[in-house]
This record gives C-alpha cells, structure tokens and sequence, in this order.
C-alpha cells in the first residue's frame, strides 16, 4: 500500500463512494468504490494487525455505511458520511496505523 495508512484509505472509501453514487447517479459504482477501499484496507488490517483486527475493522466499516444512512436523516448526508470516515478513520488508527 506504499505508505498509504489503512485509516485513509477507508475513510476515502466511505467519503469516495458516497460522492462517486451521487454524481454519477449510479449507486453501484459508488459501491464498487467503497468496496474496493474496503477491500485494501482490510488487507492492510489484516497484514498489520492480524485476523481478528481486520474482521474487527472491517465490520466497523460495513457498519459505518450502513448507520450513515439513518443518520443522514437527522443531520444530512455528507454531514453522515464525514462523521463516520471520521470514526473508522480514528478507530483504525488507534488500531493499527500508530504503531
């Protein structure tokens, strides 16, 4: 992953993947993104911290896409996604990129 921490690349994945569904307007292409960050990420989880840690991670990241949605509807989308890129961001982070 040449030096890119695992933390950006799932937060750009969480941020990305929203912004590539909505201007596109294709919603699958905005999963194919957040998936394929999810998936790099996950490696470099996994190659950092070991199995447990990447499905730890990894279900954080699944679930901040799914909770962004509810959220969204109390304080707006982009609001949503940035808060939880920011969450996965510092879990992972405090997991596995400060070390």
């Amino acid at each position: 992953m040449a030096g890119v921490p695992a933390s950006v690349v799932a937060a750009g994945g969480l941020v990305g993947g929203y912004g590539v569904a909505r201007w596109t307007k294709k919603r699958p292409l905005g999963g194919v993104a957040l998936a394929a960050a999810g998936a790099v990420a996950a490696r470099e989880w996994q190659r950092k911290g070991g199995n447990g840690t990447a499905a730890a991670l990894t279900g954080l990241y699944v679930a901040a896409f799914a909770g962004s949605h509810p959220l969204a509807k109390k304080v707006g989308a982009w609001p949503s996604v940035f808060a939880v890129a920011g969450a996965v961001a510092a879990a992972s982070w405090v997991v596995v990129d400060r070390k």
